[in-house]
């Protein structure tokens, strides 16, 4: 499942206000740490975040790193603040053919050295690698990532997330790639627009916080070309969700950054909402199709379901599976649908596998089933 908050699986509110500003302030002291270096030694460590970001991004097998040559220490650690990093630290060298031939997740590796490296007795070593580790998560949020409009959503009744845009407003906002980093998207975003800094939109989709991947209006009306350019902007949101989740995987403090924040929040609305938007269209051409065939008498042997539906735990569709009548030559009647969906609608009402609004989605569209071949 995709990591949604650190949060939000902390079953106390007091844990969860104590947590929070605990990894404010560890955000604030990075981030003030980082500001306190020279332009230089800042540009520098800007350039290898960059590279790293990249590669972890990207999901490359290997990735090299070098540590500043001297850093400036926080004021308690040291009476002569700037010191050097020792050179036989300096180069660092992850990954490789081994970890191609494994599919060896790089985070995990960056990770694991930069913590080695933040143990380190010598300061300006184990700051150098607090401060790569920090400028990576800052690069791949605020750099890497687009930045889209201002929105607030609201939550559907009995959902989790805030999916529905509370009003379209206006394209003042630009909505535009951040720098030249978003190079690493084109293979996953091209076919979504992604790199065009004003793209007109329908009215339908303005609402929203990157207007540019919306693929249905509110009625579930395709407003793109195709299924597949829809599923092409579904597959760019979730990417972009990815990439902030796995900055926080790197730096769990990033949860605290108001960017980060303001991304996700705007992100993870569109995604729900275009998420079941498709899997909706989906059952209805579904629906329609039963429809056809039946005319046709090719449902008279038996038939079952693989119906979509957007989980908005693991972010993805999925398929819920079912028999609505068993094999063999047996006259299709609509009120096999009618009494298969309502044993299904039974048992996932108790699925506890599937959260409250997940459920309540999946519900809706086995109703949209019913209520069609119950007339």
């Amino acid at each position: 499942m995709l990591e949604q908050s650190v949060l939000m699986n902390l079953s106390s509110p007091g844990i969860a206000e104590n947590t929070t500003s605990q990894l404010r302030r560890e955000y604030l002291a990075y981030q003030n740490l980082l500001q306190a270096q020279p332009a230089l030694v800042q540009q520098f460590l800007g350039a290898q975040a960059a590279s790293m970001a990249e590669a972890v991004v990207e999901r490359l097998s290997s990735v090299r790193f070098t540590l500043p040559d001297q850093i400036v220490l926080p004021e308690q650690d040291a009476q002569d603040n700037t010191i050097p990093v020792p050179a036989r630290y300096r180069e660092q060298v992850l990954g490789g053919l081994l970890n191609r031939l494994m599919h060896a997740d790089l985070l995990v590796e960056l990770r694991t050295r930069l913590l080695e490296l933040e143990h380190s007795t010598d300061l300006a070593v184990s700051y150098s690698a607090i401060l790569l580790c920090h400028a990576v998560a800052m690069h791949m949020v605020h750099h890497i990532l687009p930045a889209g409009k201002h929105v607030q959503y609201i939550a559907e009744k009995k959902d989790d997330i805030p999916s529905i845009p509370l009003s379209n407003g206006d394209m003042s906002d630009s909505v535009n790639v951040a720098g030249t980093d978003a190079v690493v998207f084109k293979e996953n975003l091209e076919m979504s627009g992604f790199g065009e800094p004003n793209v007109p939109c329908v009215e339908a989709a303005r609402g929203f916080y990157m207007p540019q991947w919306v693929a249905f209006d509110d009625q579930h009306h395709l407003l793109v070309k195709d299924l597949n350019e829809a599923k092409a902007h579904i597959i760019a949101m979730k990417h972009y969700l990815i990439v902030l989740h796995r900055a926080v995987e790197l730096a769990p403090y990033m949860v605290t950054d108001e960017v980060y924040q303001q991304k996700r929040y705007g992100i993870l609305g569109q995604l729900v909402n275009q998420g079941r938007a498709l899997a909706n269209y989906q059952v209805e051409e579904i629906i329609q199709t039963i429809k056809r065939r039946a005319s046709l008498h090719e449902m008279d042997r038996g038939f079952s379901l693989r119906l979509p539906y957007f989980n908005d735990q693991t972010l993805a569709l999925e398929n819920y599976d079912f028999d609505v009548i068993p094999r063999g030559r047996v006259m299709f009647v609509p009120a096999f649908v009618v009494l298969a969906v309502r044993a299904q609608g039974a048992k996932v009402a108790q699925d506890t596998r599937l959260n409250k609004s997940t459920r309540r989605h999946l519900l809706i569209e086995l109703s949209a089933l019913e209520e069609t071949f119950l007339r």
